[in-house]
């Protein structure tokens, strides 16, 4: 099946029976955007390998696979993409983008998600900080015929000020914290929806003023995305360490610059023995990465393949399997290992709490010169808050 309109339609399908689209309106608007409009450039499937272009066999069927989809490489690093379009569903739908609503994107991609809101009726204004990225978003916006959407190039750190007030801010790249430009412009009522930093990964977060001037946020779902850059991707106190890479023993052959990494075995020293058969799904694997994020700060993201949720100690790691085994790695394997299995019975004996169950009040924290809104206390809806410090 090659024809647009019917892949269109798959796609949206798909979309419905998964539950990431629940709106008649958000479904007409994907069924009506054609999404290879908005890869005139190529793409590269998984990120890595050859582009497929305009024209080439798999192109147009690919395009409505449900996957991101990897429009810049910069360095070998991508740098720009096609959103997930169960994602960007998702994130439209818990923000609740509705007609005649200004929406304040940040990270224009392609601008198929700007097509995609404005197909709601939304007036969009996308903000991207790649000069490259936002001219072949606009162009592409304007070749597909949409009238309800612009892009500005700039830094989205500072959001985009001649088009305030927006009733909704979504943003389309990891963050380390909201910019309190973005909530600045927001208008009374308005909510930000962003993938923010948290245990390696950036779920995304829902968040709003309160009456009292702060701000609230509950998390919406587990995610990743392209880390962003400057205030926004700054690092902060209390964070998360950044994602926990395998180090191994460094040749003697190995190039000086590379000395000096702290050297941790490939196999583990130990193994504490699963808890669940069949493993939990990826979505509850990622609940259980969230509540391990809020009690404890070493929480990350590993490349181990026991698992991709890590308890990063200085003495050591310990890796998290989606059946509750755990692999404790280095001097302190032991000691890491029980931590993370505890934190996995606290979870248990806490009712194995959903991602969404989770709210937050945050803080201005970052570079002191460019501060970011960032996760301070956790909370259950039922319980009292969390510092994220008490595991």
């Amino acid at each position: 099946m090659t024809d647009s309109r019917e892949l269109r339609e798959a796609l949206v399908a798909r979309l419905c029976e998964t539950g990431a689209i629940t709106r008649d309106d958000v479904a007409d608007a994907f069924a009506s955007v054609p999404r290879e409009a908005f890869l005139a450039g190529g793409f590269r499937p998984g990120g890595t390998g050859p582009p497929l272009r305009p024209g080439d066999d798999a192109f147009v069927e690919a395009a409505y696979s449900d996957d991101a989809l990897v429009t810049k490489v910069a360095d070998g690093m991508p740098t720009s993409s096609s959103s997930q379009p169960s994602l960007m569903a998702l994130m439209i739908e818990a923000v609740d983008v509705r007609r005649g609503m200004r929406v304040l994107e940040i990270g224009a991609g392609t601008g198929y998600n700007a097509a995609v809101m404005a197909a709601l009726g939304a007036l969009v204004t996308s903000v991207d900080a790649q000069s490259d990225v936002a001219a072949a978003a606009a162009l592409a916006l304007r070749s597909a015929g949409v009238t309800g959407a612009r892009v500005v190039p700039g830094d989205g750190y500072l959001g985009a000020p001649d088009g305030a007030p927006y009733d909704r801010v979504i943003v389309t790249v990891g963050v380390s914290g909201l910019s309190p430009h973005w909530m600045d412009q927001l208008a009374p009522g308005g909510q930000v929806v962003a993938p923010t930093r948290h245990a390696g990964a950036n779920p995304v977060l829902r968040a709003w003023h309160t009456d009292e001037g702060g701000v609230l946020a509950v998390a919406v779902c587990g995610a990743g995305f392209m880390p962003a850059s400057g205030p926004l991707g700054a690092d902060y106190p209390g964070a998360h360490p950044p994602r926990y890479e395998v180090r191994v023993a460094v040749p003697d052959d190995e190039p000086d610059a590379h000395r000096g990494r702290t050297e941790v075995p490939v196999q583990p020293a130990m193994r504490l023995p699963a808890r669940w058969s069949p493993p939990m799904s990826q979505v509850r694997y990622a609940d259980l990465w969230f509540a391990i994020g809020v009690w404890d700060r070493r929480a990350t993201m590993g490349a181990f393949e026991e698992g991709e949720c890590v308890l990063d100690d200085p003495s050591g790691a310990a890796a998290i399997a989606r059946d509750g085994s755990v692999a404790g790695f280095g001097p302190a394997a032991f000691t890491v290992a029980a931590d993370a299995a505890a934190l996995i019975d606290r979870w248990t004996a806490a009712g194995a709490p959903l991602l969404s169950c989770w709210h937050a009040r945050l803080t201005l924290s970052g570079d002191p010169t460019a501060p970011i809104w960032v996760p301070a206390t956790w909370a259950l809806a039922s319980s009292g808050p969390s510092d994220g410090r008490d595991a």
